[in-house]
Parts: C-alpha cells; structure tokens; sequence
C-alpha cells in the first residue's frame, strides 16, 4: 500500500483542491452553495489528479525521463516498485472512478443526463481525463512539447475555478477570471518548480518543458512573473468585492520567500510543496475573509 500511496504523490492534492475551494468560495460568497456538490467536486478533482500522477509515472519511465540519477522523488515504476502493468490497471480505475464521480457531480448540479449544461461539462471532464493522461504518457505527451504550462494553466486555473463555479451557479462572470487566473498561475509555478528540478534528466530524455528551452536563469524569471501575476490577480478581485476582510494578503509573504528561496537552493524541490500548500492556504483565507 505504501508504495501506491508515494506513486500517488499526495503533496500535489492541496493544490488541486484549491481551484475547487476559490469557486466553491466565490459561489458561497453569493449565497449559491452546496455542500453534496462541493463533496463530489473533491472527490472528482482527488481521482483526476491522483490518475495524472499514475500516467506521469507511468509515461516518463516509457519515455526515458525518470532515468536514474534524477533529482527529486524516486519514481515507482522506475524503480520497479509498481511494475508497468499494474500501473497500467491503476490507471484503468483511476479512469473509471473519474467518470463515475464526474457523471454524478453533474447529475447532482443538473438534475438531467441529457441537458445541453450536462453534456456540455461532460465533454469537459473527458478532457481533463485525457489532459492527464496525454500530459506525459501515450507516442506523443504534450508535456514533451512545452505544452504542460498552458495545460496546468487553463485546467488548475480557468477549468477548475470557473468550471466549479458554474456547477453552483449556472452561470459564469467575466470577474471569475481574475481568481482563476491566480489559481493557474500558482499552479503553473509548481510545474516549473518541477520542470526547473528536472532541467538535466528532461534534457536528455529529449522533454522540452519550458525551463530546458528557456534555460535556467530564464526560468527562474519566468516563476518570478507567474507568482507576482498571481498575486496582482487576487488582489484585483478582492477590489472588486464588497465586505470581505483581506485575509489572503498574509499568504503574499510566503509567495515572496518561495521566490527568494528559488535562488537560494540549489534543489527547488522542497519549494513545490510549500507553494502548493500555500496556494490552498491562500484559498482558505480567502473563504475565511468572506465569513468574518
């Protein structure tokens, strides 16, 4: 059981559950909460992520990436930990648990198997499931192309804050996209923090993240930029409410020593899950500022 729950890569579900609380807690803001549908929110979000971790497991050993001498966490099918066919099962029922929550997270919202909302988010969520696991396993990973960025972006961002909002709501304003966009930056910062740890094992597995282009000393600019964006988004959309006590701003400091530290260690790998940790941290604040 240990060793599924390493490959499960834990750390990474408090980031992924914050773009379900920022729309979770924008929605209860206006009165439009509910709690069956915030418990299947996570419960969908949990399988979806704890399968891209399966694939990503899975894909980079086939692909060359988690060579040995990599920095960072050893990897279970690398290792021989998992072996590749029952990565492959695991990520069978990742799959299918995926579907199973997703479908009765809209039912619940909807009401309906067939209303155009219904089907419209459940062609979102194949999406999702096939963005996991196309980010990095499958003859062409996107994440190999320099894509994982833009991906993490809209689906830990754009997808996830709005997309929960609207199960809530119906209905979608242009002002969601200011805390989506924070949510997505914050995300894309953990990715970089991962693609910067794994600049030479990704450089000669041939995956091209960002970082390998960029190289570096540009990629630590590039986190710097994702960061403060985040930050600059936030605040922007607390300007745009009306008595919610800014609670959040005590995550800012830590943001900024995430980014001072990036220069400092020469492996950011304890950084991704302190900056995942206060991405939700962040969002918990945020809901709390709203209550107060």
């Amino acid at each position: 059981m240990k060793k599924w729950i390493q490959a499960a890569r834990l750390r990474t579900l408090p980031l992924a559950l914050s773009s379900i609380g920022m729309g979770s807690c924008i929605a209860w803001m206006e009165g439009q909460f509910s709690g069956m549908i915030f418990l299947l929110a996570c419960v969908t979000t949990v399988t979806l992520q704890v399968l891209s971790n399966f694939a990503n497991d899975y894909g980079d050993t086939q692909n060359g990436a988690d060579l040995a001498g990599r920095i960072g966490p050893t990897r279970a099918v690398q290792s021989g930990e998992i072996t590749i066919s029952q990565m492959k099962g695991a990520i069978g029922i990742m799959i299918f648990l995926s579907l199973a929550s997703g479908i009765s997270l809209l039912y619940v919202a909807f009401g309906s198997f067939t209303s155009p909302a219904f089907l419209q988010l459940l062609g979102i969520g194949i999406a999702c499931i096939a963005a996991a696991y196309f980010y990095t396993a499958g003859k062409n990973p996107y994440g190999y192309a320099g894509l994982g960025d833009l991906s993490v972006f809209l689906f830990f961002g754009l997808v996830g804050v709005a997309g929960s909002y609207f199960l809530y709501t119906q209905s979608v304003s242009l002002t969601i996209g200011l805390p989506a966009a924070a949510c997505g930056l914050l995300a894309t910062g953990v990715l970089n923090l991962n693609n910067i740890r794994d600049i030479e094992s990704d450089t000669r597995a041939g995956k091209r993240t960002l970082p390998t282009r960029l190289g570096l000393q540009y990629a630590q600019v590039y986190h710097l930029l994702l960061l403060s964006g985040a930050m600059i988004c936030v605040f922007s959309f607390y300007l745009t409410l009306d008595n919610h006590i800014p609670l959040f701003l005590l995550v800012f400091p830590i943001l900024g020593w995430n980014m001072r530290q990036l220069y400092r260690l020469p492996n950011p790998d304890p950084l991704l899950k302190q900056l995942a940790l206060s991405t939700l941290l962040l969002v918990l604040l945020f809901w709390l500022g709203g209550i107060i």
